[in-house]
């Protein structure tokens, strides 16, 4: 039995409001995170995703009242992240109206977290995020990765970006895994924004190593785009922004395409 391919809008939200980056910088506004929610769910989004960008950085919690505002106009899974450190951090927003919760460099620092939500939330409600960038400089003990550029391998950061963590993101992936992350968000900080298309070789690196779903994000401009992630980077769910929120694509068209290309998704 094949299982759908699930269509997944992302809203990067700043202090309250919508914005879009490129790799990972130079934020800009692009709108209400409950009404864009609104029209998203409305328009046959299959789940949304909500982080807030900056929590994490600026070592304070997510903000509750716009996790709330959007759970209460939306009728699809309802993924939340950034800033969450701690199982009472979760419950928070678990009881906030989202479906699961997303930890990204708390897990990092901190690994026994993914374990601890796991065990108390079940491995269906957590979501690790990854977001990864490519690393050219020769290293032992890394997972080296031939590509049409030249050999690489995958580097972890955190802080949105702003820290280097030295550590192999398909070596993290698996470890994660085994500590019980339930699903992958893996983000290429190198396609982030650019409208480039994903990052097929992380992609597909990590969905080989790992056995729950995985959710390619970063670098999706057109429906081609989120077909060959599905197809060659072997990607359970997409996750698009700017395709999105500037209308280039709206969700019924991309959906209409991949159905053309033969996909199966939901409807």
């Amino acid at each position: 039995m094949t299982l759908a391919k699930r269509i997944i809008p992302c809203l990067d939200v700043d202090h309250g409001q919508v914005v879009k980056c490129i790799n990972f910088q130079n934020p800009k506004s692009t709108g209400d995170p409950t009404e864009m929610a609104q029209r998203y769910s409305d328009q046959g989004a299959d789940e949304l995703v909500f982080l807030d960008i900056t929590a994490s950085s600026e070592k304070r919690n997510i903000m509750q009242k716009y996790v709330e505002n959007v759970a209460k106009t939306i009728n699809i899974p309802f993924t939340v992240g950034g800033g969450i450190r701690s199982v009472p951090d979760a419950r928070l927003i678990l009881c906030s109206g989202a479906d699961k919760v997303s930890v990204n460099t708390a897990a990092v620092e901190n690994p026994n977290l993914i374990t601890e939500l796991s065990d108390v939330f079940g491995r269906q409600c957590i979501v690790c995020a990854i977001d990864a960038k490519r690393n050219s400089t020769p290293t032992n003990g890394k997972t080296i990765v031939d590509t049409p550029k030249g050999p690489v391998w995958f580097e972890v950061v955190t802080y949105g970006g702003r820290k280097h963590t030295g550590i192999d993101a398909l070596t993290w992936a698996t470890d994660a895994e085994k500590r019980g992350a339930g699903e992958f968000l893996i983000t290429s900080m190198d396609r982030d924004g650019t409208k480039d298309g994903y990052d097929i070789e992380l992609t597909r690196n990590i969905s080989e190593r790992v056995n729950v779903p995985i959710i390619a994000s970063g670098g999706a401009g057109e429906p081609k785009h989120l077909y060959d992630v599905f197809t060659e980077g072997k990607a359970d769910a997409a996750l698009a922004a700017s395709i999105f929120h500037y209308n280039n694509y709206p969700i019924p068209k991309v959906k209409d395409y991949l159905r053309k290309m033969e996909v199966t998704i939901r409807q």
